[in-house]
């Protein structure tokens, strides 16, 4: 057993998003072998509206039986014209699967705002949260622009986003969760010198499988959250192939799951340091993320950009983790 003080304290950031689900079932799976501590989960709009993912975390956490942890409301937006995901991943973002999951137990209207959660966790434990950030950067942003410098409290911001040296898969430059709020993205990546980010670059090589999945749990299981990972399992293949986004591999991306690789198995990725900017203003390219790799000298680095996977090694332990979700 590992001592307590070392476990990760983790607070989620979420778009529930298929993919999102996965990397949230995933800690779910490390905290209940007692190598994480789960502190609170934050919805955000993205993937689908901010009500929705709030509810979708709800049932999520009541699903594993974690119906105690926190769930926060995402900060409201100045624009409705922004375009979500629901296209992708079902329009409750699960599949269109959430009337077969347990109904939601926390209330959206009483909730706390996620950007509240953030600066009262990290005040009241400097150094000891991670934020792991998997949706737009709407709350980290909303934190940051209240409390100047809370950022700087978490022990470490992971975040999955942007593409570097490969195309979006929002428009030909940007990748969905930077696009979705750059200015938000830029106030996250000036926050702070040590942002770790997993973008499209190695979550494009991340394809699991329906091999996989029933590796984890096998076609007849009976267990709820076995067959709510199937059912997802199968829808998410379905738009993945439609949308061409596998070279017609018969899996879909787990996008997310990589920052909990990088958490727990950093043995996966090769990290480069950077200088990453975020085009805010640019009417084709709002939301690329760019890296200056000229000959010559550069400004201060403030960020870590995960650039290689080792996704056989990566998978492997994804879904031995998964499988001690399993009730025996």
């Amino acid at each position: 057993m590992i001592p307590a003080v070392s476990i990760p304290k983790i607070i989620l950031d979420t778009d529930p998003g298929g993919d999102d689900i996965f990397a949230f079932l995933w800690v779910q799976s490390l905290v209940k072998q007692g190598l994480a501590e789960l502190i609170a989960i934050t919805a955000t709009a993205g993937n689908v509206s901010a009500r929705k993912t709030f509810s979708n975390a709800s049932q999520i956490l009541n699903l594993v039986g974690a119906p105690t942890i926190e769930v926060g409301r995402g900060v409201s937006l100045n624009s409705n014209d922004i375009e979500d995901a629901a296209h992708i991943h079902g329009n409750d973002g699960m599949g269109n699967l959430s009337k077969t999951l347990p109904p939601p137990t926390h209330d959206y209207e009483t909730a706390r705002c996620s950007d509240e959660i953030f600066i009262d966790k990290l005040n009241a434990m400097p150094g000891e949260i991670t934020l792991v950030a998997i949706g737009p950067l709407n709350n980290l942003a909303a934190a940051e622009k209240k409390s100047p410098g809370i950022l700087k409290k978490a022990k470490e911001v992971v975040i999955m986003g942007g593409a570097f040296f490969c195309p979006g898969n929002v428009t030909p430059h940007a990748e969905f969760n930077i696009w979705f709020n750059s200015e938000a993205a830029d106030i996250v990546l000036a926050s702070r010198d040590d942002v770790v980010i997993m973008p499209l670059d190695v979550t494009r090589n991340l394809i699991f499988t329906r091999e996989m999945a029933q590796v984890i749990n096998p076609i007849n299981s009976e267990d709820d959250t076995s067959k709510f990972m199937n059912h997802l399992c199968e829808f998410m293949i379905t738009t993945a192939i439609a949308y061409r986004e596998t070279n017609g591999v018969q899996g879909f991306l787990v996008h997310d799951a990589a920052t909990i690789g990088y958490l727990f198995y950093p043995e996966t990725l090769l990290m480069q340091r950077a200088r990453v900017c975020v085009e805010t203003k640019g009417e084709w390219t709002r939301g690329q993320t760019l890296i200056d790799r000229r000959n010559r000298a550069k400004q201060s680095a403030n960020a870590w950009v995960a650039l290689q996977v080792d996704s056989t090694g990566f998978f492997t332990r994804f879904v031995e983790d998964l499988k001690t979700l399993k009730v025996v």
